[in-house]
């Protein structure tokens, strides 16, 4: 099968679409990226892509076809020309540079902002083939949910687009079962959403992760008790509620708050580490690789991962969990809905509801207070649960079946495989 990949976001930004391009390589088919130049969440040019652009032509044996964009920056204005260049440029160029070559099927990796999905709709229509796409972000309702647009009228138009762009796809891959209401709601036709979450990459889950040394910029302290939050520092993922919670436990200097990671959010949040005086309990980390996580979660006692009180978080799956739940360390979860069953359901954790710092502090102490052993078999459990639900070539041959119908004439094919003359 030859599949376009259409993502704002790809190598050596790290992220799900990666691992999914790789597997599907290694699986036969012929892939091509078409993406931008990798900002994220920097908001500048990655230096190494700078310097050398020609070294990121290729990912694991796929064809990356990189197009201008403005980066992210800082500020919303700029994050706000960030989306719509990538729009502009991707929908000018994609069909220029791709010119010439013939694929049966269009793959696209919705994270915010879905309006991405437009250039992917224009070479869909370009090429006549069938357009797939993996949602992991429903908007307009997170919108509303980080303060972007409140108003109903606004919300309103945004939904007039997100109707637009579900209704010229094929099949709608959705990442919690919890979405498919609002995506029906917007697309008018359930018949076209399937199931698809994410999963544990393969360096959480084989002999590798579990020979990995662990990270040595982690301080070392005899007796401490390690709660590591790994991944995006954003507004959604509620920093105050966790530094309630540090603040609530600062009497017991054995728990530290070890944070992986970088995003918006993150400069903001070092400064309220100052200004609360947790600067001995709640330490930063830095941004790496994803490759280096195991090493990391190695150090980890409880893993930590949260999100606001919004209605519409409820509804996701985060897609820290499957690795969480890979890497056989206890999860503390400070979140509603579908991420806290996924918790609860595998026996790998504790929950407490979203934005409840006294909550999340009550159940660290409780993790704290359990003997290693037990502990230990917790964690054995989330990874048993893991393999069960989220396993990786099992999604994959999944994929692959709703692929290999979609283009053979199944639900929504628009017709014709036909290249493009340009």
């Amino acid at each position: 099968m030859r599949l376009l990949v259409v993502t704002q976001y790809f190598w050596p930004e790290s992220f799900r679409v990666n691992d999914l391009v790789e597997g599907m390589v290694a699986r036969g088919h012929s892939v091509t990226v078409l993406t931008g130049r990798p900002n994220y969440p920097e908001g500048r040019i990655h230096e190494s892509y700078a310097s050398n652009p020609a070294a990121f032509a290729t990912y694991a044996g796929a064809r990356v076809v990189r197009v201008p964009l403005r980066p992210r920056g800082r500020g919303k204005l700029r994050l706000v020309l960030n989306y719509w260049s990538f729009i502009f440029w991707a929908t000018l160029l994609g069909p220029w540079r791709l010119r010439g070559e013939a694929f049966d099927v269009i793959f696209f990796f919705d994270t915010s902002p879905i309006t991405s999905a437009l250039p992917a709709i224009v070479l869909r229509r370009v090429w006549r083939i069938p357009l797939v796409m993996w949602v992991l972000d429903l908007w307009p309702e997170t919108l509303s949910a980080v303060n972007v647009v409140r108003s109903p009228r606004g919300l309103a138009l945004v939904g007039s687009l997100v109707a637009f762009i579900y209704r010229h796809c094929d099949l709608i891959l959705a990442q919690s079962r919890a979405f498919f209401g609002n995506i029906e709601h917007w697309s008018g036709d359930k018949t076209r959403i399937r199931y698809f979450p994410g999963w544990a990459e393969p360096i959480f889950t084989g002999d590798a992760a579990l020979l990995t040394p662990a990270a040595e910029v982690v301080p070392y302290t005899a007796s401490g008790f390690n709660v590591m939050f790994a991944g995006n520092i954003g507004h959604a993922q509620d920093f105050p509620a966790i530094l309630a919670a540090a603040a609530r436990l600062r009497h017991r200097p054995e728990i530290r708050f070890l944070v992986v990671g970088d995003g918006r959010a993150a400069e903001e949040t070092r400064q309220d580490v100052a200004r609360l005086g947790l600067a001995s309990t709640v330490i930063f980390l830095g941004k790496h690789p994803l490759e280096r996580m195991p090493s990391f979660f190695l150090v980890a006692d409880a893993l930590l991962v949260s999100l606001r009180a919004e209605p519409i978080f409820a509804l996701t799956i985060p897609g820290k969990v499957q690795p969480y739940l890979a890497a056989g360390v206890p999860i503390l979860g400070m979140l509603d809905g579908e991420g806290a069953r996924v918790i609860e359901e595998s026996g790998a954790g504790f929950t407490c509801p979203a934005g409840d710092g006294e909550g999340l502090a009550a159940i660290i102490e409780r993790l704290l207070g359990l003997r290693p052993a037990e502990r230990q078999a917790m964690g054995e459990r989330g990874r048993q649960y893991c393999r069960r639900e989220f396993d990786r070539d099992m999604l994959f041959e999944r994929l692959e079946g709703w692929l290999h119908d979609v283009t053979a004439g199944g639900v929504g094919h628009p017709g014709g495989q036909t290249p493009p003359a340009v």
